[in-house]
């Protein structure tokens, strides 16, 4: 008695499951790649379920991502087959906060209550000798009032203050300013939502996930920021207190480095 396959083993695989979306929707590879700026090679092989040309996971993930996007398909469960397949998906690493990578944090200070009390006791003893002074300058004031002294009528008279000059507001790159021995970068998904990964100059992940529209994440490094981009169209990046010029398309994977420079793509 023979034993039929399961539902799953007939499911096509990954790069079989693209392609085949590909061709009922008319496409071709080359228009693929120029819709997805995935380059030609490595759309065959990833058709071929060939992912040794991405460059590793976090790359083979958004290629899937991308291509699934233009030929029509939901991504999720190619990623998730993907994930099954090669050992699961990474924990990402929280983003480092602001200035918490290489903040030195100084231990709190007890109070000292013996200055404390000492300017105490100073501020009572000079309250007292002013109360004492003003007293005794009283009687001469009355008697010149009694005498029927009569205020001077040349007195100046209280000139009115012009109100001060209103603050400045600040600006919207004043508000992203960052400290120029450091490059800071931060994300934030105005337009939608997309997966995305930072490191820093070692390599070191700082962030590996998704990124909701409305949220925004900060990185920051002493020397440079790596960043690899799902859905560009969908981030709006601020670099060193810049904001960067809007030049992604939607869907579209992008691959940036940032120095403490000026905001110049990598």
């Amino acid at each position: 008695m023979s034993i039929g396959n399961s539902p799953e083993d007939d499911r096509p695989s990954i790069g079989r499951a693209l392609q085949q979306a590909r061709i009922a929707a008319g496409l071709t590879v080359e228009e693929v790649s120029s819709s997805t700026r995935v380059r030609i090679p490595i759309v065959h092989a990833i058709e071929q379920d060939d992912f040794s040309r991405c460059g590793g996971d976090v790359y083979a993930r958004g290629h899937i991502r991308t291509l699934a996007r233009a030929v029509g398909l939901d991504p999720e469960p190619l990623v998730e087959e993907y994930d099954a397949d090669h050992g699961g998906r990474p924990a990402p690493t929280p983003a480092a906060p602001l200035f918490e990578a290489e903040r030195i944090r100084s231990e709190p200070r007890r109070p000292n209550w013996t200055a404390a009390m000492v300017a105490a006791i100073v501020a009572v003893i000079g309250f007292v000798g002013f109360t004492l002074l003003s007293g005794e300058d009283e009687p001469s004031n009355t008697a010149q009032i009694a005498e029927g002294s009569k205020p001077d009528k040349t007195a100046a008279k209280p000139t009115a203050t012009k109100p001060s000059a209103s603050k400045p507001v600040p600006s919207e790159s004043a508000i992203a300013a960052a400290p120029r021995d450091k490059v800071t970068v931060k994300l934030s998904a105005d337009r939608g939502k997309s997966w995305i990964s930072a490191k820093d100059h070692n390599g070191r992940l700082l962030f590996d996930g998704l990124l909701l529209q409305g949220e925004s994440k900060t990185f920051q490094d002493k020397e440079r920021i790596d960043l690899v981009l799902g859905d560009a169209g969908a981030i709006e990046l601020f670099v060193n207190g810049k904001q960067v010029e809007d030049r992604f398309g939607p869907g579209q994977v992008e691959r940036l480095s940032y120095t403490k420079g000026d905001p110049e793509a990598g």
